[in-house]
């Protein structure tokens, strides 16, 4: 993961994440760029297009919320409440059981 962070051009990936990355790095520098030979090239890299809508659409979201994030100065968390927060979604996932909200607990 560290070496695609760095530079996903020499990270040891497959040339069909590295189309994607390539794909995504575009679209995160200068979305009205993208051109129909850069669906074409990933498309030839074996992504569909359901596949490409998720990743914009992910890498789109992820690039305001950090946005968000930065103008609005909101805070990390402490390392803590990572742990926890993994914890509670490793057993409990993203959703409250029934019987939260049946004590008459809002979720």
């Amino acid at each position: 993961m560290h070496a695609v962070l760095d530079d996903y051009t020499t990270a040891p990936i497959s040339e069909r994440e590295r189309a994607l990355f390539a794909f995504l790095a575009k679209m995160i520098e200068d979305s009205t760029t993208i051109s129909q030979a850069d669906v074409n090239c990933a498309r030839a890299a074996g992504w569909t297009d359901e596949a490409l809508y998720d990743a914009i659409t992910v890498c789109a979201l992820f690039q305001f919320y950090n946005t968000w994030i930065d103008a609005t100065g909101v805070s990390d968390m402490p390392a803590f409440a990572y742990d926890m927060s993994g914890k509670r979604l490793a057993t409990m996932g993203y959703a409250y059981a029934e019987e939260p909200v049946a004590a008459g607990i809002s979720p």
